[in-house]
């Protein structure tokens, strides 16, 4: 994710080590005594990559426990992100000094059957990823833009960002995204100056979909 985000944001994305980690007394109320293996090993191996994130902006890794609806709560002065997919788990920070928000997600690359597609894409989102270069699953690469778009509304919001409520233009020459929030959602917020549009960049290597995001102040 290094590659996608600004100097700004500090990133770190899991290694081995990482996935088998320790989880702070305050995080582990977040897993669930019910939780599978898989999610025990992704929500540690995120934990784990947001201490060492924090690590890497020179402020002390304390522990980031989750919301009620799951999502990572951060330390003042602080915003960040997590992601993990099959066999790939990553965590970005920045302080919100030079961030107001930051998002990003993975995803493998596979294909979608129709119903899947037409939860995630707009119609003339469709139809623009029917004439883009093949090789690529495209509609993927669009849904991990809108969860990267909701990582970076939610924070600043407070309030949910379906599919259909972030209009996605890919540009795969330039590997970047604009997406634009539906003037309804963004009518209905209750911050000031919400999200209007974000710009991202994204990046397929082999299987692996990756998308990210910042919103500056």
């Amino acid at each position: 994710m290094r590659d996608l985000l600004p100097p700004a944001v500090s990133v770190v994305v899991a290694g081995p080590a990482d996935w088998v980690g320790e989880l702070l007394p305050a995080e582990r109320s977040g897993l669930g005594e019910r939780a599978v293996e898989s999610r025990r090993r992704d929500f540690t191996a995120g934990r784990v990559c947001a201490r060492r994130a924090m690590t890497g902006l020179g402020l002390p890794p304390v522990p980031v426990p989750a919301a009620a609806d799951r999502s990572p709560v951060w330390p003042a002065g602080v915003v960040g992100t997590i992601t993990h997919t099959r066999g790939y788990c990553a965590a970005a920070v920045a302080r919100t000094d030079d961030v107001r928000s930051v998002g990003m997600d993975a995803e493998r690359q596979r294909e979608l059957n129709a119903g899947v597609r037409r939860l995630i894409c707009r119609p003339e989102e469709e139809e623009r990823c029917a004439r883009l270069p093949t090789g690529i699953a495209w509609p993927v690469v669009l849904f991990s833009a809108k969860e990267t778009v909701y990582k970076v509304w939610h924070p600043v919001v407070g309030s949910w960002l379906d599919f259909q409520d972030a209009t996605v233009e890919l540009d795969p020459e330039a590997g970047t995204f604009t997406a634009r929030i539906d003037p309804v959602r963004v009518a209905a917020a209750t911050v000031v100056d919400p999200p209007t549009v974000v710009h991202g960049r994204f990046a397929v290597e082999e299987d692996l979909v990756r998308t990210a995001a910042v919103l500056l102040h």
